[in-house]
């Protein structure tokens, strides 16, 4: 068995530098990985620094509005003590005077009633009352509100406990001083009644608000009875005041329509006639104006401090990168064959090292190539020598001895014809030898093209290697269609070349076979390409050289011959916009295929047509055996 060999290779540079191109798109610049990480950090503290400053202003602003409403709320505490006191005081006056009590020495209410309204009116209080020594009201008096049963309720309340000072009459809420009349001192004399008095606690709930700034609200059983709020804010108050019932006297925060407040409430139902609460208030509105201020200043900060930052760093990464960029391109451009790609000799210390550790490198790359090619062409020359060297001795020796037989006049013409036949063949040998190795070693360049019929060249190549040694006692048949249609554009004698060694390579290979040896060659047409498939029933490729089927002077089981068969017959093919293949191989049957194609190939076509293969060949319209 012989095959000579060469593996399809195409050239790949284009491919290569698109994955190179591909990869060089690939993740992120050094630069732009420096920038953005710049950026990223400056953000992060800024966004840190902003929420950390607000947290902490936001704690501030809560910690002195919860000190205003504790202090709101003594203040409250404070000033009512002295209200009380003072209403004491004067209730104590009113009770002192003979005509207050010479009034009520009369017993009859509808006197008392008529003369109950001048010492209102001496009093100048809001509300005013006078009861009979059992507590029922006799005379009742009040500034925008009727005497009702409210208001007697209230002081029958405010008679049966001596703790209670807070009177209230719907929405009114009145601050109360309760004093008994006596006719004669008050250890000893005789009990004619009781005299109260008392103030609206509007007055005091503006005193409240004003040296701390919060907002004061009096509520009774779900109602607002006194409020400093604007007149929405209070129905919003109102509808949560069962939540603020409920509160501790701790500042809680409470959401009123769009404003946040912080709230504090006192319980006062211990000292007043029904349940009532004091809910002081304080707005976040203007704290959290400035607070939005100061976070406007810090970010409004943190962005110069990115632009300038990021602007900073552009200019310090592109020179710390740039050198490194360029050398990048240099190690690329090294990759791809360029060796005087420059390289860069600038940038900080620790790239110019390593710029010069790379030329140093590139330069020994480089001789060590020189070296490894040398060592490869002088390897080629001494295999291309042994491979050729013995057939050259023997046809030389041929020529020589027949030559030596012409000089003798012993033989006859008939044997000196069969000896010059001989010195022929032994010519004709050396000189395809020597052509051979002339077209391995010479580029496309030479080739003349021009129109031919594939059919034709087939038949001229099938005729020559019927006439060869090899092909002794091998059926060679030939199978193709309409020749008219087999029109291509190559080099003739080239193709016919090609066809020649891959026929013979076939010969060889099934010499064994003696009786039973076949050869078939087809040609399949397509529209812009050429087949020919090379079948043999011989024992197969074998599988140590199939990997290296196509290099030069590869053969297995070769007693003559260059090694070059199979791989001129590829160098040809692809030369003409095709290849050589070895389709298929197992014992009966190997098929090696050549494709051409039809007219003058691109560059983009040149190596890289379709890989069309077929276990099976169908015999087309002419066979020749």
């Amino acid at each position: 068995m012989s095959h000579d060999a060469h593996p399809a290779q195409h050239p790949e540079s284009e491919a290569i530098r698109e994955v190179a191109r591909t990869r060089e798109k690939q993740g992120l610049r050094t630069y732009m990985l420096l920038v953005l990480t710049m950026a990223l950090v400056t953000a992060l503290v800024t966004g840190t620094s902003l929420l950390l400053i607000r947290h902490q202003l936001r704690e501030q602003v809560t910690d002195d509005f919860s000190k205003d409403l504790d202090r709101s709320v003594v203040a409250f505490q404070n000033l009512q003590a002295e209200r009380l006191g003072a209403l004491e005081r004067e209730n104590d006056l009113l009770a002192e005077l003979p005509t207050l009590k010479a009034l009520m020495t009369s017993g009859d209410a509808l006197t008392i009633q008529d003369g109950a309204a001048e010492f209102w009116q001496l009093s100048g209080t809001d509300l005013f009352m006078l009861a009979d020594p059992s507590g029922r009201v006799v005379a009742a008096y009040a500034k925008n509100a009727p005497a009702d049963n409210t208001l007697r309720q209230g002081m029958k309340a405010l008679l049966a406990s001596s703790t209670k000072h807070y009177l209230i009459d719907g929405g009114s809420l009145y601050a109360c001083a309760l004093r008994p009349l006596y006719f004669g001192s008050d250890q000893d004399g005789t009990l004619l009644g009781y005299v109260l008095i008392g103030v609206s606690i509007e007055r005091t709930v503006r005193q409240i608000s004003q040296p701390t700034g919060v907002e004061a609200t009096f509520l009774s059983g779900g109602h607002i009875v006194a409020s400093t709020l604007a007149p929405d804010v209070q129905a919003n108050l109102a509808k949560q005041s069962g939540t603020l019932s409920s509160m501790s006297r701790g500042p809680t925060g409470v959401k009123l329509g769009n404003a946040q407040f912080l709230s504090a409430t006192e319980d006062l139902s211990a000292t007043a006639t029904s349940p009532l609460q004091l809910v002081v208030l304080k707005s976040f509105e203007l704290a959290e104006r400035s607070i939005n201020r100061i976070d406007r200043m810090v970010l409004a900060a943190g962005l110069l401090a990115l632009l300038s930052g990021t602007i900073l760093m552009v200019v310090i990464s592109r020179v710390v990168t740039r050198p490194l960029e360029e050398l990048s391109r240099s190690v690329r451009a090294f990759g791809l064959g360029d060796i005087e790609h420059r390289v860069p000799r600038y940038g900080t210390q620790e790239v110019r090292q390593l710029s010069t550790a790379f030329a140093s490198m590139r330069g020994e790359i480089r001789k060590a190539n020189q070296a490894v090619l040398e060592s490869e062409r002088l390897a080629t020359i001494g295999r291309m020598a042994s491979s050729v060297s013995h057939d050259l001795r023997h046809y030389l020796a041929a020529i020589f001895a027949n030559s030596e037989f012409l000089a003798s006049d012993r033989f006859s013409a008939r044997e000196r014809a069969e000896i010059f036949g001989d010195i022929r063949t032994a010519v004709n040998g050396t000189t395809d030898m020597i052509e051979s190795l002339l077209i391995f070693s010479r580029t496309g360049a030479s080739i003349r093209r021009q129109p031919e019929l594939m059919a034709t060249l087939l038949e001229r190549a099938t005729a020559l290697v019927r006439a060869h040694p090899d092909a002794d006692g091998v059926t060679l048949t030939t199978n193709y269609g309409d020749p008219t249609e087999t029109a291509v554009v190559v080099d003739g004698k080239q193709i016919e070349r090609a066809i020649s060694n891959l026929l013979i390579n076939a010969c060889q290979s099934v010499l064994a076979m003696r009786a039973s040896a076949k050869v078939v060659v087809t040609l399949e047409i397509r529209e812009r390409q050429m087949i020919v498939n090379v079948i043999d029933n011989g024992p197969g490729v074998p599988e140590k050289i199939r990997k290296n089927l196509f290099e030069p002077f590869v053969s297995e089981g070769k007693q003559k011959g260059t090694g070059l068969g199979l791989t001129l017959a590829h160098r040809i093919a692809v030369e003409h916009g095709g290849e050589v293949v070895l389709l298929s191989s197992r014992p009966g049957e190997t098929i090696f295929q050549m494709k051409v194609a039809r007219e003058l190939p691109t560059e983009d076509q040149s190596g890289a047509f379709e890989d069309d293969r077929h276990d099976q060949v169908t015999p087309d319209e002419n066979v020749h055996t």
